[in-house]
């Protein structure tokens, strides 16, 4: 998706708007969908209630690599998750924490079911993927992409964005993040590329608190 600063327009990605178009009628077909609106009380697609608290999945994920499979998995959970009532919490950052976004925002357009952790306020954390670009890590349509998507989703609903209060983003600060998200959650999807340390904290912290872990995991070059 390219991010416009106010209202989202798939332009681009992986999933063709064709693809899209048919994976959201599908959606649309349930009652459950319909129904997000009170993501209290879920409801399955016969029309019942589901007298349970709405949970939340934590998504973590690689970002300097993420392969089309990647993608297509992380769409595919939190599509689920979505569509059972839940709810998804990331850390915006660039990959799969973005595509998680991105799908969130393809089916609840308040983002009602979504929840941010940044590791600094939001000026300080853009201004670090900036910097980022100019040392070369990040590129120009990495940039641009996550800086639309986060502007986009403080501009929609700024309540949903918490930020850890660090100055700066390090590995303090974003292991504090990680910690931050696994506590509000009460499960996580994990989607480790390459054997990131990044993703192996998160699951490590979430089965310390004895939490429900889901994990994928792939290798590429």
């Amino acid at each position: 998706m390219r991010w416009p600063s106010i209202e989202p327009t798939w332009t681009s990605g992986h999933v063709h708007s064709a693809e899209l178009h048919n994976r959201m009628a599908a959606i649309a077909r349930c009652d459950t969908f319909q129904k997000l609106r009170n993501p209290v009380l879920p409801v399955n697609c016969d029309g019942h209630d589901i007298e349970k608290r709405m949970r939340w999945v934590a998504i973590s994920g690689s970002w300097r690599r993420t392969p089309p499979e990647v993608e297509r998995d992380v769409r595919e959970a939190v599509r689920e998750i979505i569509v059972s009532g839940d709810g998804i919490v990331t850390g915006g950052a660039i990959g799969v924490d973005q595509i998680a976004t991105d799908e969130v925002a393809c089916l609840d357009k308040r983002l009602s079911v979504l929840r941010l952790f940044l590791p600094t306020p939001f000026d300080i954390y853009l201004d670090h993927l900036e910097r980022r670009h100019l040392e070369g890590a990040v590129t120009s349509t990495q940039l641009d992409e996550i800086r639309r998507q986060l502007r986009f989703v403080r501009a929609t609903n700024p309540s949903i964005i918490s930020s850890l209060g660090y100055q700066y983003c390090d590995e303090v600060s974003y292991y504090a993040r990680n910690s931050k998200i696994i506590d509000y959650s009460d499960s996580l999807y994990a989607f480790q590329v390459n054997n990131s340390a990044g993703v192996q904290d998160a699951i490590e912290k979430a089965k310390s608190q004895n939490k429900p872990v889901v994990i994928r995991r792939y290798a590429t070059t």
